[in-house]
């Protein structure tokens, strides 16, 4: 029989963190959808182990604002709330604009990789597969953030878009046409990036972001 090597088990997720990374993509995903009331021993069942590891995850999530816990019924997913969606909406803005305006001077090997990511969200959108598009366009935002060299900035910015994740997957999933106008604004910031004027580049950020807010109180 092979046995893992102790690298290998050195690096293996603990069973807390699988089942906080399976309970955090399901709720990001709206799997679990908010307003949802699920009990720990449900989800122990549904990752295949015991409770203790599921309260651990439960505890970080709640951490996170992603639940709100009630001793002896369970996890409740919060919702979205229309009071979140201005906050995080606002929030994005001062942290990517902030990052938009840093990464100017060093543009040039920011837009291959930003290049990358949009054509991975034309494949995901050509797929129909809304939670890679999703993943693409998260990915995209974020390269400009670490890109500007704040390490703060960008692990704030990673809270506030996994906030934004589900706003987002239904953004993508009920309002019709977002995807293609989502992809298009995103080829248009990469245009900006080819150009010699950086308030172009910062406008196409800024309004990026404010379109995504007036499709994000719509679905309010």
């Amino acid at each position: 029989m092979t046995h893992p090597t102790p690298a290998a088990r050195a690096v293996a997720p603990s069973a807390a963190e699988r089942a906080y990374r399976h309970l955090k993509r399901s709720i990001l995903e709206q799997i679990y959808p908010g307003g949802l009331l699920i009990s720990e021993g449900e989800i122990a069942e549904a990752v295949g182990m015991s409770r203790t590891p599921v309260r651990e995850a439960l505890l970080r999530l709640e951490a996170e604002g992603l639940v709100t816990l009630y001793p002896k019924r369970g996890a409740l997913i919060r919702p979205v709330s229309a009071r979140e969606i201005v906050d995080v909406i606002e929030a994005r803005r001062l942290v990517e604009l902030h990052a938009a305006e840093r990464v100017w001077p060093r543009r040039a090997p920011l837009r291959a990789d930003l290049t990358r990511w949009l054509d991975r969200m034309r494949e995901a959108h050509a797929a129909g597969d809304v939670t890679a598009l999703m993943s693409a366009d998260r990915a995209f935002h974020a390269t400009v953030v670490e890109a500007a060299g704040n390490e703060i900035l960008a692990e704030l910015y990673h809270r506030l878009r996994d906030r934004q994740l589900r706003m987002g997957e239904a953004s993508f999933r009920l309002s019709p046409g977002w995807a293609e106008v989502a992809i298009t604004e995103h080829a248009a910031q990469l245009a900006a990036l080819d150009g010699d004027d950086p308030q172009d580049w910062l406008d196409s950020v800024a309004a990026h972001i404010d379109n995504a807010a007036t499709v994000l109180r719509t679905l309010r």
